[in-house]
């Protein structure tokens, strides 16, 4: 056997394994027998029978096992003389194999790319007080009695925070909305729908409710509204100005619980106090659960910061399809029509390649430092990822033990997940910790 490496790219390598008309034929010889000893042929007992009869009834079988196994052993054999760290076959060509002949097989891998890791201990992240003020805790309570707020009536003119029921009618340059999009009934003509008065998050129409204080019910006003350059709702409307024939047909006021014994009741706690207390306690759990996440992130960003070493492709093609799944799926819950997806795709194909190559860095450093700190998935860590999983969704832990038994390679999945998690976990609490000033 004879091997040539050549340079395709920094991670990709060319391997050309000969095997010589003699190996060639031993393999030949050896799968016959292999097949002899499986088949039933009339007159010859398993194995016996002569290889010209087995060649006769079954030669198909035959050649197609000898190409699989001439293919195997020059990548087995490929890979074991240089050494490779393979990630990835890329492309197998194969050549004339026959019997008699010298064999040339070129296998294309991508490798894992080398480098070296720089000291892991004390990376320098910042995170936030995790103390609230007495001015989240007020808003917090607010929140709460928001969810429970009742609306009623208003005969005076509109104020922030009311909800009113409008109808409209858009128009650009003239041009109904209608005509433009007919299939989004929504943004060009509404007999009656409730918005909010200046509230905090946009409304389907940009711009709209915030434009819509002072009014009366019966009230008419043309309200003028530029849609984003990458609105999304409807594209065609992306960058264009409209003006909405709006009018009010009521007014609601948005009135709060009172915070007495009812409402302490309903909320779990007997008095103010209590639920000062409550709402502090939930606030400072979700501050340090953004912290939490915020040193995962910022201690990845300065791991890829620190090493630079060229990405395989193939890794980056494997992981964009998986982040371009994630996008359409995502878009998809937003209403992303078809149309849509391909007037946007290499836009989104762009960010989910960009995504795709940060993903792969992180995880190749993942796995080297996992390497080296010697660290290994236990039976508690899948147990505890079972528990997670079954808590999540609902199914019962044997019915996912038994998935993942039976498909592995969604268990080397999860055991890679629980490896790059650990690993980030260990240079997570190495990091240096600066408190933000609040």
């Amino acid at each position: 056997m004879n091997i040539q490496i050549q340079d395709v790219s920094p991670t990709r390598k060319s391997l050309t394994v000969s095997l010589d008309a003699t190996e060639v034929a031993a393999e030949y010889k050896a799968v016959i027998g292999e097949v002899a000893k499986q088949v039933r042929i009339p007159g010859f007992r398993p194995g016996k029978a002569p290889a010209n009869l087995v060649l006769k009834q079954y030669g198909k079988a035959v050649q197609d096992e000898f190409k699989q196994k001439i293919v195997g052993k020059a990548y087995r054999d490929g890979i074991k003389e240089s050494k490779l760290d393979v990630v990835q076959v890329t492309n197998v060509s194969e050549g004339d194999i026959a019997p008699d002949k010298f064999a040339s097989i070129v296998i294309t891998v991508d490798i894992r790319p080398a480098f070296e890791l720089p000291d892991i201990a004390g990376i320098a992240v910042t995170v936030a007080p995790t103390e609230p003020t007495d001015a989240e805790v007020a808003a917090g309570i607010d929140a709460l009695r928001g969810e429970r707020a009742d609306f009623k009536v208003a005969e005076r003119p509109t104020q922030k925070g009311d909800y009113v029921k409008i109808s409209y009618e858009g128009t650009i340059t003239g041009q109904a909305i209608l005509d433009i999009v007919p299939d989004k009934q929504i943004y060009g003509k509404v007999p009656q729908t409730w918005e909010e008065v200046e509230g905090e998050s946009e409304g389907l129409i940009p711009g709209l409710g915030k434009q819509l204080a002072g009014l009366k019910t019966g009230d008419k006003k043309d309200v003028t509204v530029v849609f984003p350059a990458e609105f999304k709702g409807a594209p065609d409307l992306a960058g264009k100005t409209a003006v909405y024939a709006v009018e009010v047909l009521e007014i609601r006021e948005r009135v709060l619980p009172e915070l007495n014994e009812e409402f302490f009741k309903a909320n779990q706690v007997d008095d103010l106090a209590g639920l000062q207390a409550k709402v502090r306690t939930n606030l400072k759990a979700r501050k340090e659960h953004e912290n939490a996440a915020g040193k995962r992130r910022q201690v990845v960003e300065a791991l890829n910061a620190k090493i630079e070493f060229p990405v395989p492709q193939s890794l980056i093609d494997q992981e964009t399809n998986s982040v371009l799944r994630q996008f359409i799926q995502e878009n998809q819950r937003r209403g992303l029509t078809q149309e849509q997806f391909e007037k946007d795709k290499d836009q989104l194909i762009a960010g989910a390649k960009k995504a795709a190559e940060s993903r792969v860095k992180t995880q190749l450093i993942l796995a080297r430092i996992a390497e080296q700190e010697k660290l290994a998935v236990e039976a508690s860590d899948i147990d505890a990822f079972l528990y997670r999983q079954s808590m999540q969704t609902g199914t019962k832990p044997e019915k996912l033990v038994k998935e993942l038994t039976n498909d592995r390679d969604r268990l080397r999945a999860v055991q890679q997940s629980i490896i790059f998690d650990k690993a980030l976990d260990l240079v997570v609490a190495k990091a240096v910790v600066t408190e933000a000033a609040a």
